[in-house]
Formats: structure tokens, C-alpha cells, sequence
């Protein structure tokens, strides 16, 4: 890659990361205020979107590793927002499922979330979101191609 070109990337790289956290600072609070945590929201939003699933995937969908996961499923289940069910065939296996609370309460932080992150995207057009998306993702699996290269 040629100088001119390597320093667009970075700069283009920078931007990402702080329109990604300017739209998390903006975004997080409400959750927050609603004794939420990050990692909290994203396990509930993962159940309310994807339905019951074995703790061990939680972690890669929520981006959290599996100590993490456990936490946080610990945390909501104490607060009666998620169930636990061991496996019959393999106790190793526990499926963590949303609870008719869980889905009480989450529901209204998700619609306000969702009505945030839309205000945040107003400026851009369904177009522009869309090309946005397929940008990102090649960039992602590239990044992801690389890695595993260099893994090896």
C-alpha cells in the first residue's frame, strides 16, 4: 500500500473509532440509568432477538468472553431477567432463555435504545447506511483474513 493511501486508512480508521464512540457515549447512559450494563444489554439483546441459546454462544455473538458472559448471565438471572436450564443429556450445557420479566423490562430499553441509534444515523440516507454496512463488513472480514494468516 502506498503512503498516500496507508495514512487515508488510518484516517478513515480514526474516524470509525470515534464516531463508534461518540455514538456509545450517547447511547449508553439510558441503559445504564435503567441498571443495565453494556455487556447486561447485549446478552438481553442477543435472547430477544435470537431466542434461548447455550451460554457458550453468548459469548462470540456478544463479543465477551466466557467468563464475561457468565457474569453477566449471572447478574440478570438474579434479577430475574434470564433463565437457566442445564441440559439433560450434558450438564456441561446451560441454555439461558429470556423470562417473561426479562422480556417485560427489556423490551422499552431496547425501543428506546433502537430510537437513539436512529437519531444518531439521521444524517444519513438508507442508501448510505446500506453501502456503510457492506464497507464495514468487507473491511471486518479482511481484518478477520489477516489475523487468521497470521495465526498460522
Amino acid at each position: 500500500m502506498e503512503r498516500g493511501k496507508t495514512l487515508e486508512a488510518i484516517h478513515t480508521w480514526l474516524i470509525i473509532l470515534k464516531a463508534s464512540k461518540s455514538i456509545y457515549h450517547f447511547a449508553l447512559p439510558p441503559i445504564l440509568k435503567e441498571g443495565l450494563g453494556d455487556s447486561d444489554f447485549r446478552v438481553l439483546d442477543v435472547l430477544l432477538h435470537k431466542g434461548p441459546m447455550p451460554v457458550n454462544a453468548l459469548g462470540p455473538k456478544v463479543d465477551l468472553n466466557p467468563g464475561s458472559v457468565s457474569v453477566a448471565v449471572d447478574r440478570l438471572y438474579k434479577k430475574g431477567l434470564v433463565s437457566r436450564v442445564e441440559s439433560e443429556s450434558d450438564r456441561r450445557i446451560r441454555t439461558v432463555s429470556l423470562t417473561e420479566k426479562g422480556r417485560r423490562v427489556f423490551v422499552p430499553i431496547f425501543r428506546q435504545h433502537a430510537a437513539l441509534i436512529k437519531r444518531a444515523f439521521q444524517d444519513v440516507s438508507p442508501e448510505e447506511q446500506r453501502q456503510m454496512e457492506e464497507m464495514l463488513k468487507r473491511i471486518g472480514k479482511r481484518a478477520e483474513e489477516l489475523t487468521e494468516q497470521e495465526d498460522r
